[in-house]
């Protein structure tokens, strides 16, 4: 599983035209899931992502987590998160799960981020969606289950 997570002031997406889903300050996450992923990588990514410290703290240090400054979450399926550019011109997506688990384990994920009292906003799984937002530092931010610590 790999997202990237972006620090925001504000962000948004619109499916259609109409907004599908809208925070304030926190993180806009958009959330690639591979075809080997299991529920334990959307837990394990969820858990991570809500106690990193990104946030400032009074002295201008990565200190705080996004539970710790109370931040949203805006969450995005994004498959072209795990392309291929390789190989050729045109990115190969063979890595991308198939939309059944994609939609199955983004869902655990958004339900985990939830379960760790975080607000949660989503955008449309498998639509054509348009993303606004403002950037917060900016802060970005690449995580990929398969790169955890392992001990």
């Amino acid at each position: 599983m790999r997202a990237v997570l972006r620090r925001v002031k504000e962000a948004r997406v619109t499916v259609n035209g109409e907004k599908a889903g809208e925070i304030g300050p926190g993180l806009l996450i958009f959330l690639g899931v591979e075809k080997d992923d299991t529920p334990a990588d959307a837990v394990y990514m969820a858990s991570k992502i809500v106690s990193l410290r990104i946030f400032a703290d009074g002295s201008d240090k990565f200190n705080l987590s996004l539970l710790d400054v109370g931040g949203e979450c805006l969450i995005v399926s994004q498959f072209t998160l795990l392309c291929d550019c390789r190989k050729g011109k045109r990115p190969s997506f063979d890595q991308a799960a198939p939309p059944a688990l994609a939609r199955q384990l983004y869902e655990l994920f958004v339900t985990e981020v939830r379960r760790l009292c975080v607000p949660v906003a989503t955008g449309e799984f498998q639509a054509r969606m348009e993303v606004s937002l403002v950037n917060d530092g900016p802060v970005t931010i690449l995580l990929d289950s398969r790169k955890q610590k392992h001990s």
